[in-house]
């Protein structure tokens, strides 16, 4: 596997939001496709960049996928609690799954808490149809924590994301 992991660059930021909003839209993830408000923030890469670590995995110069890594609060944690990490909008270019990109973005991401002081785990939330990518935080030991599921929509009942955790 020649996949490496490293932080996005500058100049990748418009090819890695494409990839993501090409992701959730392709797999039915949004509910309203093109029109959905979640898409600019999936395709804002400068916006996560400035705020948390966004990292790729390439192969070969070209970006398979990304992933937001936030490593103690700060404005793009969604449900990270004192001391947790959490992990946001990891994606995968289609053409690319399966070989082990996700996976590796999410390992480089426990990595990554394991080396920030003061971090006991890892948390995530993810939809309901995700079911490659729950199979993949499973094998890596997290857990489902259904006491943190949560509805980003508290206007439509069938938004409700399901929580991962990890304890470090």
């Amino acid at each position: 596997m020649d996949i490496v992991i490293r932080p996005v660059e500058s100049g990748e930021y418009e090819e890695l939001g494409e990839i993501t909003a090409q992701a959730y839209l392709q797999d039915g993830l949004l509910d309203f496709g093109e029109g959905d408000a979640y898409l600019g923030e999936l395709r804002d890469v400068a916006k996560r960049a400035a705020a948390a670590e966004v990292l790729v995995a390439a192969e070969h110069g070209r970006v398979l996928g990304g992933v937001t890594f936030v490593p103690d609060g700060g404005p793009m944690a969604d449900i990270a609690r004192p001391g947790e990490a959490e992990i946001r909008m990891l994606a995968v270019a289609r053409a690319a799954r399966g070989r082990g990109a996700g996976e590796a973005l999410v390992r480089a991401c426990v990595d990554r808490a394991r080396a920030v002081e003061g971090c006991t785990g890892v948390v995530l939330s993810t939809q309901r149809a995700m079911r490659s990518a729950h199979r993949v935080y499973e094998r890596l030991g997290f857990v489902r924590t259904p006491g943190r599921d949560w509805n980003p929509l508290p206007d439509l009942d069938d938004i409700t994301l399901l929580t991962y955790e990890l304890t470090l």
